[in-house]
This record gives structure tokens, C-alpha cells and sequence, in this order.
């Protein structure tokens, strides 16, 4: 009974490192080349191709040392590469506005109630 709950767990930690790899390689897929440039990290080709790696060693290789070495790499991506891509790109979460002032709100300036 021990044993199967382990297995359980350890299932569900493959799949967790399945998707992030997943998730890693498609928001690398969905960035622009010039962004990469622009943000001064590797190529977009470089990304794919490690982010690809990790997810084929994930799908088609239990071994536990490349599947933690993939998702080294997809922790890297999510953490340090992406959130530079996505200043470059100027995408902040903020509806896709771009710009604006500090006292911008949702529906257009702030005006103090005048």
C-alpha cells in the first residue's frame, strides 16, 4: 500500500514536470524572434530546442537526472527568460494597452472627479 502511494506520487511528479516543460515550450514558440534580440538572451531556436528536448525526454525517457535537468531548464525559461521577453514586447498583463500614465485607469485617465 506504501509502495502504491509512492507510485502515485511520483506519477504525479512526472506530469508536473511534463507541463511545465509544455507550458515552457509553447509561451518560447509564441514569443518573436526580435524579442529574444531585443531582451539580450539565446536565440529563439536555442530556447525551442532545449524546451523541445525536455518535453521529448519527459514523454519518451524516465530517467529521472534528464527529466530534472529539463526542467532546470523550463524553470530558467519561465523565470528569467520570459518575464524579459515580456517587457521587451511591452506586454505587462495590462489588457494589451501599451503606455500610458500612472493615473490611467481602467476606462481611460483618472481626472480626479472634475
Amino acid at each position: 500500500m506504501l509502495l502504491s502511494a509512492f507510485g502515485s506520487l511520483l506519477q504525479l511528479l512526472y506530469l508536473a514536470m511534463l507541463v511545465l516543460a509544455v507550458v515552457a515550450f509553447v509561451f518560447a514558440a509564441t514569443a518573436r524572434e526580435d524579442a529574444y534580440r531585443a531582451a539580450d538572451k539565446k536565440k529563439k531556436s536555442f530556447w525551442l530546442i532545449i524546451l523541445g528536448v525536455a518535453v521529448a525526454v519527459n514523454l519518451l525517457i524516465p530517467m529521472l537526472f534528464l527529466q530534472l535537468a529539463g526542467v532546470i531548464a523550463s524553470i530558467v525559461f519561465m523565470v528569467d527568460v520570459r518575464p524579459a521577453l515580456k517587457e521587451v514586447s511591452g506586454g505587462s498583463g495590462g489588457g494589451g494597452r501599451k503606455g500610458g500614465s500612472s493615473s490611467d485607469g481602467p476606462y481611460g485617465p483618472y481626472n480626479g472627479g472634475r
